[in-house]
């Protein structure tokens, strides 16, 4: 009715190499000169956070047009 009752879509999130991202991820991040930086769950979606500096941006902001991936990759430990 209306579409006030739909379903919010759920975010699936992956690097340019395809694997799944999730909240407190470390990864390297490949655009705005930000290197290092947790994948951070907040009210308004979510968001990477330098470690470097604590700068944060949008995840809408790190979408590959090419891939629709994000433009970062997972450090793997």
């Amino acid at each position: 009715m209306f579409g006030l009752f739909k379903k919010k879509k759920e975010i699936n999130l992956l690097d340019l190499d395809g694997n799944p991202l999730s909240e407190g991820d470390i990864v390297d991040n490949l655009r705005y000169e930000m290197g290092e930086s947790r994948l951070l769950k907040t009210a308004d979606g979510f968001e990477y956070e330098s470690i470097a500096d604590g700068r944060r941006v949008s995840w809408l902001r790190m979408i590959d047009a090419a891939t629709e991936r994000q433009k970062v990759r997972l450090k793997q430990d």
